[in-house]
């Protein structure tokens, strides 16, 4: 498990500008949905933008705290 704080300092711990929006799918505070929006996913395309943001939670995903993220990315305008 881990809280929405959390996983947000996750993301942004890789991603410095993203802003984060979390929501707790089950209440178990292990599945999410996740939006995420950057300048960083600028000329980057989906797959790129997504492998982003889950490079940012591969620890929390491999030790279990996240178990499944539905992930939306959006691009920052400048």
């Amino acid at each position: 498990m881990i809280d929405n704080e959390s996983l947000v300092a996750l993301v942004r711990t890789g991603i410095p500008d993203a802003e984060v929006t979390v929501y707790d799918r089950t209440g178990t505070m292990d599945h999410f949905n996740l939006t995420v929006r950057s300048g960083a996913f600028a000329g980057k395309t989906l797959i790129e933008q997504h492998q982003l943001v889950y490079g940012t939670l591969r620890a929390a995903l491999k030790d279990g705290r996240v178990h499944a993220v539905e992930l939306k990315t959006i691009v920052s305008e400048s």
